[in-house]
């Protein structure tokens, strides 16, 4: 399955938990602690699929190749180190700590 099938399946489901939470508020109510923690991590579900898609749709496009970079051969400018120090090293006209 793709994943935009998955995620169709998923709100399926997520579509059918929220009305049988309704449906148990009904009979039950909704003032007990309990149900309304099933109520709040039901729509944290609803909040974090909603999340999930939004990022799914952005990254399941082809993945787009970096460009790649040509790195000549030839050193580089001696000049481009003056006054500079070495890692760890210090400076060049130093002796290291």
């Amino acid at each position: 399955m793709s994943v935009h099938d998955e995620l169709a399946t998923v709100q399926r489901c997520l579509d059918d938990l929220m009305r049988s939470v309704g449906r148990l508020e009904k009979q039950l109510g909704s003032g007990s602690l309990e149900l309304r923690r099933v109520r709040s991590d039901t729509n944290h579900l609803r909040e974090s699929l909603a999340l999930l898609r939004e990022t799914a749709v952005t990254s399941a496009g082809p993945a787009k190749r970096p460009d790649l970079v040509t790195i000549s051969d030839t050193p580089y400018d001696v000049s481009l180190w003056v006054d500079t120090d070495d890692e760890g090293l210090g400076a060049r006209d130093r002796r290291a700590p």
